[in-house]
């Protein structure tokens, strides 16, 4: 995937200009990262926000118990960060990990402050992407607590194939807060 993908993400906002937009991809640092590794460790202070131009990444945290649980997915043509970290400036208590081979541009949060003081069509773009961050966990929420895992994984199904396809079964488990063994049974009955 091209950098154009995060130009034709960014147009469909309606928000910056072509100029602003150039400017944007020229402060970008590219990454790859082999599956396995880490754009975001916890205990760490997330200051930087990345555009995932290829590959998944997975977000988790750890139980009390230990046990990884994985909360989101992020796909190409998507931002992802550890957010609370870089809002806070305080230890994530969250892991960005490859899950596929990865591919992201990076800007750090120095570059980001300083495209909100420099101009108000970034705090409208940050805003708006607050929101749909926002809107996005309160719909997660909701489907963990409303629906059943039959449900859950039908709207998984719908909305995100790719995930089927590319993500490991223990993750999707751990993503839809139920066992492997009970991710198989629902499997063979909607298959």
């Amino acid at each position: 995937m091209e950098i154009n993908s995060l130009e034709n993400y960014l147009n469909s906002f309606k928000i910056l200009s072509k100029e602003e937009i150039e400017s944007f991809k020229g402060l970008a640092t590219s990454k790859k990262l082999e599956k396995g590794e880490f754009l975001m460790k916890s205990g760490k202070i997330c200051n930087e926000v990345a555009y995932v131009k290829k590959g998944i990444l997975r977000s988790f945290y750890s139980s009390l118990s230990e046990e990884e649980v994985t909360f989101c997915f992020r796909f190409s043509n998507s931002f992802s960060s550890a957010y609370s970290s870089f809002i806070t400036n305080k230890p994530s208590v969250e892991s960005l990990q490859a899950i596929t081979e990865v591919e992201v541009l990076v800007w750090n949060k120095k570059q980001i402050q300083s495209l909100e003081k420099e101009n108000c069509n970034w705090v409208r773009l940050l805003k708006l992407l607050t929101e749909f961050e926002y809107i996005e966990l309160e719909k997660r929420i909701f489907m963990l607590q409303r629906e059943s895992a039959e449900n859950k994984y039908a709207d998984l199904l719908s909305n995100e194939p790719n995930l089927i396809k590319h993500i490991p079964l223990n993750y999707l488990a751990s993503y839809l807060g139920i066992t492997q063994r009970h991710l198989s049974r629902i499997r063979k009955t909607i298959y």
